[in-house]
């Protein structure tokens, strides 16, 4: 924890570090996208810019503001206002994928074990570290209709359901993909329900095969859900700081 006064160049690596950025490319990693030099006690947290973004950030007294998709952001829009983003990194440390916060929500009793691996590469051509494109973890069993409803608690509701041929449950993926070939493996390391962002018909024939059970939760869910993660995240590690989360809806 930190009580010494917050920058925007502090809140940027704080969460490059928490993000693990040096496994994605430049292009890909995030961090100041307006720098402001004031102390930033104020900080607004929102998904995209928004007609209503500037009366937000006023009304809040918002030093800076950090943004997941900031591309529509209308330059005159608060000039001074200091912006943060990360599209990608944020979206698999806290959505859908290797995501220690969200197993420890969904009540993970096992060490998590990753499933499914990507990499990227430098604008050079040099391999970047791996990452884990999801992750699977034992919890106490459960019905299926049990966990729908603790993950619906989670997330504010789903998309879709399907709940396979598995009658209790212990074995649980959160996987920021949903293929044929994902399916597959996790069926292979013994998951019995697969827990994802949007639900892929491409993946229907894994899903029939294996009986595995599957809940697809929305992506917007997912990123409602670690935008509160990343607020927490910020306020332990700065109990000072004070974080506003857009209103959800």
């Amino acid at each position: 924890m930190n009580s010494e006064p917050v920058f925007i160049d502090d809140i940027a690596q704080f969460l490059h570090q928490q993000f693990a950025v040096n496994r994605y490319p430049a292009s890909e990693a995030g961090g100041v996208f307006r720098p402001t030099n004031k102390p930033v006690q104020r900080l607004g947290l929102a998904l995209e810019p928004w007609p209503g973004l500037e009366n937000w950030a006023l009304m809040n007294n918002l030093d800076a503001i950090w943004l997941h998709r900031p591309w529509q952001l209308d330059p005159s829009v608060l000039p001074a206002l200091g912006i943060l983003t990360n599209h990608l990194p944020f979206d698999e440390t806290l959505t859908m994928g290797y995501n220690p916060s969200l197993a420890q929500a969904l009540g993970a009793t096992s060490p998590l074990v990753p499933l499914g691996f990507k990499q990227a590469t430098t604008d050079t051509g040099n391999a970047l570290p791996q990452r884990a494109v999801g992750m699977l973890f034992e919890a106490d069993t459960h019905e299926f209709d049990a966990w729908l409803k603790e993950i619906s608690q989670q997330f504010r509701g789903y998309d879709r359901a399907e709940a396979g041929h598995q009658t209790m449950i212990s074995r649980v993926a959160v996987v920021g993909a949903m293929t044929d070939k994902l399916i597959q493996e996790a069926a292979d390391q013994g998951v019995q329900l697969y827990v994802t962002g949007q639900y892929r018909k491409p993946a229907q024939d894994a899903v029939n095969q294996t009986g595995m059970a599957v809940v697809a939760v929305g992506h917007r869910r997912s990123e409602e859900w670690g935008m509160q993660a990343l607020a927490a995240l910020l306020r332990t590690h700065w109990p000072t700081l004070e974080v506003e989360i857009r209103a959800l809806g």
